[in-house]
């Protein structure tokens, strides 16, 4: 009974955080699940409390990097990275997407996926329409890339940050390990985003290509988006947590823009998304709940304990398979709790290639596609289920053994 009402707590959980009933945010029926999880014996209160404190810094960066990604993009960034790739573009549809991918990949490394999906998938939409190209293998291209693309950097997304967490690797480590993986995602999803739109990249939208004006460079956002970079790379070094580096980057662009009277106090807190950084604090609490009824040992009776090609190649099927069941947040959770006080870097490297690249096969499997589906409703481009099943199941099982393979090689080196 008690694994049944956690199961029961963290699907409504998910459930509300995907139909956001009546608007309301993810946060009012995390909470009281949480609450409840404590006070029906799922999780002690010393438990809850110890969760909470291990989330603490992966939030505080979360709310830091949203930040930092609102405050770049009130100074123009995305405009004139939009105006950037319409113009490089020529009017060419497969020519945008080229530069689609690696705007996608960049922003999403460095600014994280939540940034690609809600501040460059508008820019991009619009972009496509204005040279008269169609929107949809271009959309796709930030989705896709919002997950699959996520695995370079320890700050290209939550789930990321959790496993670094846990890995035991250097920030440079991390990234000197994920960069095969990543490259080889990149290619897959090129290519069959290539061949898979085919038609849509061959003809433009009618009415033609309209002129794109220039944008002034926006010098002093992206020097400060350079540093940040920069910073999170120095950090490790010196024991400085990612999340007071993008805390520093944040407040560089805030102080600006509170000087310029470009924007107030109440909206910088309400960019940083407190209410979602709640939700992400009672999630774990609830996820805690239903890895103590057993699930996480379970799981990790069956998990592979060594990293060689097959025991990865495991660990990343079974990720992807959970990130699609549970959302990737939970799955990582609890995989990482299944893997055990000091699981080998390698495995926490597939549990996070099968999340980022799993989710990409349904809209459940991330909160992050979730968000893209309903921008892309809301600017005239409804993403249509079939195809974005369809597309997923092209690119996710060719995405997920490259990158198995990639990772394999690099742990052999």
């Amino acid at each position: 009974m008690s694994l049944l009402l956690a199961v029961v707590l963290l699907a409504g959980v998910l459930a509300a955080a995907t139909l956001r009933p009546a608007g309301l945010p993810e946060a009012v029926v995390a909470v009281p699940a949480a609450v409840l999880a404590v006070a029906a014996g799922l999780v002690s209160p010393e438990g809850a409390l110890a969760e909470i404190t291990g989330l603490a810094p992966t939030v505080g960066f979360l709310a830091a990097i949203l930040l930092l990604g609102h405050l770049a993009d009130a100074d123009g960034v995305f405009r004139w990275l939009g105006a950037r790739l319409g113009r490089a573009s020529a009017g060419s549809p497969r020519r945008l997407l080229a530069l689609v991918f690696a705007a996608a990949a960049v922003t999403t490394a460095v600014l994280s996926l939540d940034a690609t999906v809600v501040l460059l998938t508008p820019v991009v939409l619009a972009t496509a329409t204005r040279i008269g190209a169609s929107a949809r293998p271009h959309s796709y291209a930030c989705v896709h890339l919002s997950n699959a693309g996520s695995g370079l950097l320890p700050v290209s997304n939550l789930t990321n940050l959790l496993a670094f967490s846990a890995s035991g690797l250097s920030f440079l480590g991390f990234a000197g390990l994920m960069v095969g993986p990543w490259v080889a995602v990149l290619a897959v999803e090129y290519l069959a985003l290539r061949w898979y739109f085919r038609g849509d990249l061959r003809r433009g939208t009618p009415g033609g290509a309209a002129p794109v004006a220039p944008e002034r460079a926006p010098v002093f956002a992206l020097v400060v988006l350079a540093l940040t970079l920069a910073g999170f790379g120095a950090s490790s070094a010196v024991g400085v947590g990612p999340a007071w580096v993008a805390a520093a980057g944040a407040a560089v662009l805030a102080v600006r823009a509170l000087l310029r009277r470009e924007t107030g106090p109440v909206r910088l807190v309400t960019a940083a998304s407190p209410g979602f950084c709640v939700f992400v604090l009672a999630l774990g609490v609830v996820v805690a709940g239903v890895s103590g009824q057993g699930l996480a040992g379970w799981l990790g009776r069956y998990l592979p304990h060594t990293p060689d090609l097959a025991g990865l190649l495991l660990t990343a099927v079974v990720a992807a398979v959970l990130a699609n069941l549970v959302n990737n947040l939970p799955a990582t959770l609890v995989l990482l709790t299944a893997l055990g006080p000091a699981p080998h870097a390698g495995l926490v490297l597939a549990v996070l290639l099968g999340v980022n690249i799993g989710p990409n096969l349904t809209y459940p499997g991330s909160l992050a596609t979730l968000l893209w589906r309903r921008i892309a409703t809301g600017h005239g481009d409804p993403p249509r289920p079939a195809t974005f099943t369809a597309l997923g199941a092209l690119t996710v099982p060719a995405a997920l053994l490259a990158a198995t393979v990639a990772l394999w090689l690099a742990l052999s080196l």
